[in-house]
């Protein structure tokens, strides 16, 4: 790994070059009280009579109070501390970066500190982990707790070494004065702050800063290597029994679910010891044996009623574009239509973004303990409370009698299948009164995810004939995501829902023109039932790749009208600076050189190409460069090189942004070049790895990622907000290579074929 350094326009920052390795949007930059606290303005004393001592932590069903200090820290005697933190480690490096912040209001090294897992009668509830929220939400509420933590024990150490706090100093967590020490463990080891949390406390500056901005290496790391992690498919508890469950191979409409007609039990008794436990239309296999629960799972008889019919993949997209829609024009300004009649150039794209899957390399699991009047159950859920409580729905227990812990699974990027098995595992617990391992099969895995949605989108972009943007207008057709996970919707019978925060599930100010400085803009947006659909939740960057799919490539478009360089062209028309570091660090690191796209077109076999794009999921601010090779006669296409450049304020841990940014690209390349769900008129088709291939390491592009640090910004996250432009960029290589453009992705050999022919 290398790093360079650079400066953004709008101020002096760190720029991380490496090879290497995700609402309403929020508002950019700090807020009144963020500058008071990062100025150090706010002074906050203590009388030693508010620190009342009291007794260690008692475990207990939670969340435990927010507005306690002691919910988010505890000292202990040996000097060392435990940070409360209730934001999952999925892969993202949280973990690390949460105790980043944590080591740095407390004058203390990494080395003495630490977190526990997520847990319900332990861990605060900070929402869920999903949206790049653990650093952006999860950030300032610990930086906050630990400060306030750190005010108290200054004052207890003031009155312990007779001297004033602003005369003391602390390092690796004591305090010393005039020759005196005293450590933190001394003041309060493994005693309650017994203090309330207001959030006044004073926090470091940014040039206070020792571990916050430096690539402190990951801590749950080495056991990954080694082999050593445990994650939620290796547990195993004493008397569990193993489960699968039984459904049709592959979802049908998710407002039919999927109806038993009848079941034979007696397929199954040739297996010793599986049972058939039934609750409605939810069925499963329990046994002993992981084994014959797989073959019992396997073989046993179920007829299913015949479910309405769907589209399938071919008409699809044609379907969605003529279906009864629930519109609504998300942003409006200017004379659209008046200003594309007097445009010198007008580009047009129509595009077509497929179902997606999370497909997480082993299928999802849980294990669940239900008894008569209390549950445990031990999942990789992004949100320990929110599946607690869907649990107490669907166990029909109080939420005070429900327990859940995190382990991680192997991958998600999204609302993968973790809340569905963790419900099936505990209805099968509860049906067979013993504690239950849940694993689901690959095809279940896939068969039955919260897909992507698909989506349409049409977009026009016009400018004159200087080269600036005078209108701009996108329409979005897809629906949103569903509310009722399947195990709950066949055991209970649940009407289906729909997922209620709407402003990421339609079309994104942000990805479709926001970037860019255009009078004359319209946005509309037209929204699908989901019932009528597959069963849609968030993936990673949700619907970004398919807005900037069309979105970039008809920006793209007016550049080559124009005659101009791609870069050069957003250069003109993007007038925030964060964006315009963004844009320049990606071409910087491309080493981008100006010319028209599409100009070296060549009759060869093989053609390479490079594009640029920009794009983002929430509030960071990202942009990519591709290069790309495309094989005439064949169809294939590969990524060669990807470069992605991501502002997303104060990076706390650089390195783990920047295999973000790489894990990003290559996830993108993998969607953009494989990833497709297949449908035909009944249910979902795509199964497994070969019917919903996905990248292979042969086929994995070099990486260079670019943080461009903002010390003194608020974090804005970083998990998802370089795809949007990943897309773009790839399809922009694909024209300047071949000088057509791809309607449609998956570039799948059989679509670039027959786009080349076309040509």
């Amino acid at each position: 790994m290398n790093r360079i350094f650079s400066n953004s326009p709008a101020e002096q920052s760190l720029a991380h070059l490496s090879n290497g390795g995700s609402a309403a949007p929020a508002l950019r930059g700090l807020l009144r009280r963020d500058l008071l606290r990062a100025g150090g303005a706010l002074i906050v004393g203590f009388r030693l009579r508010d620190i009342a001592l009291g007794q260690e932590r008692v475990e207990k069903p939670g969340p435990p109070d927010a507005k306690q200090v002691d919910t988010w820290l505890a000292i202990h005697p040996d000097n060392t501390a435990t940070v409360y933190i209730g934001f999952a480690e999925l892969g993202q490096g949280s973990s690390t970066g949460l105790l980043q912040i944590a080591a740095d209001e407390l004058d203390m090294e990494m080395g003495q500190i630490k977190s526990v897992r997520l847990d319900t009668n332990v861990t605060p509830n900070q929402g869920g982990t999903y949206s790049s929220a653990s650093i952006a939400r999860g950030g300032p509420q610990v930086r906050t707790a630990v400060a306030e933590a750190r005010a108290a024990l200054l004052q207890l150490a003031s009155k312990r070494l007779d001297a004033p706090v602003e005369r003391l100093t602390v390092s690796k967590g004591i305090v010393t004065s005039n020759g005196k020490s005293v450590s933190y463990g001394q003041l309060i080891g493994g005693k309650l702050f017994k203090l309330a949390f207001t959030g006044n406390a004073p926090v470091k500056t940014p040039t206070e800063y020792k571990v916050v901005g430096t690539p402190v290496p990951r801590r749950e790391m080495p056991e990954k290597v080694s082999g050593k992690y445990v994650y939620m498919q290796h547990v195993r508890v004493a008397g569990m029994l193993h489960g699968r469950v039984v459904r049709p191979r592959g979802q049908r409409m998710y407002g039919a679910g999927a109806k038993v007609l009848a079941v034979d039990e007696s397929s199954i008794r040739g297996i010793p010891g599986a049972r058939v436990l039934r609750k409605a239309d939810f069925i499963g296999v329990i046994a002993e044996n992981e084994w014959d629960a797989v073959r019992g799972a396997q073989q046993l008889k179920v007829t299913w009623e015949t479910p309405p019919a769907l589209p399938g993949s071919e008409k699809l997209h044609e379907h969605m574009r003529s279906a009864k829609s629930d519109d609504n024009i998300v942003r409006e300004r200017g004379d659209v239509d008046a200003a594309f009649s007097k445009a010198t150039h007008v580009a047009t794209q129509s595009c077509l973004g497929p179902y997606q899957a999370h497909a997480p390399f082993s299928p999802n699991c849980a294990i669940a303990d239900v008894k008569a009047d209390t549950a445990l159950v031990m999942c990789s859920t992004q949100d320990v409370y929110g599946t607690r409580n869907t649990l107490s729905r669907v166990l029909g227990l109080p939420l005070e009698k429900i327990r859940v812990q995190y382990y991680e699974g192997s991958g998600t990027y999204g609302h993968s299948c973790y809340d569905d098995v963790a419900q099936a595992a505990a209805l099968l617990s509860q049906l067979a009164g013993k504690p239950v391992r849940l694993q689901f099969m690959r095809w279940d895995e896939h068969g039955w995810d919260n897909y992507g949605p698909a989506h349409v989108g049409e977009v026009r972009a016009a400018a004159d004939a200087n080269g600036k943007l005078v209108a701009y207008e996108y329409r979005g057709w897809q629906h949103g995501w569903s509310n009722v996970e399947t195990s709950e919707q066949l055991a209970l019978g649940r009407a289906t829902a729909e997922w209620p925060g709407g402003a990421v599930q339609g079309v994104s100010a942000l990805n479709c023109g926001g970037m860019y400085e255009i009078a004359n803009l319209k946005l509309v947006n037209h929204k699908l039932p989901v019932t009528s659909y597959l069963k849609g939740g968030w993936l990673r960057s949700p619907l970004d790749l398919s807005f900037s799919f069309a979105s970039e490539q008809a920006i793209d478009q007016l550049a080559f009208l124009l005659g101009m360089d791609s870069h050069e062209f957003r250069q003109r028309n993007i007038k925030d600076e964060r964006w315009l570091g963004v844009l320049d660090a990606a071409a910087k690191a491309a080493n981008w050189k100006p010319r028209k796209a599409a100009a070296n077109l060549s009759g060869a076999k093989v053609v390479t190409g490079r594009g640029i794009g920009v794009g983002t999921h929430l509030t960071s601010y990202g942009a990519a460069v591709a290069e790309i090779e495309v094989n005439k006669e064949t169809g294939r296409v590969v990524a060669k090189h990807l470069y992605g450049a991501m502002d997303c304020g104060q990076a706390v841990n650089p390195g783990n942004v920047e295999a973000q940014i790489g894990g990003q690209l290559v996830q993108t390349a993998s969607r953009m070049f494989k990833e497709e769900v297949t449908i035909n008129t009944t249910n979902v088709t795509s199964l497994d790895w070969s019917t919903y291939p996905i990248l292979r390491f042969e086929e994995c592009p070099e990486v260079t990622a670019v943080v461009v640090q903002h010390l003194d910004q608020r974090s804005t996250g970083a998990g998802e907000e370089v795809m949007a432009a990943c897309a773009a960029a790839i399809a922009n290589a694909f024209f300047d290579a071949t000088g057509v453009r791809m309607r449609q992705f998956p570039f799948t050999p059989a679509r670039v074929l027959a786009a080349l022919g076309r040509a």
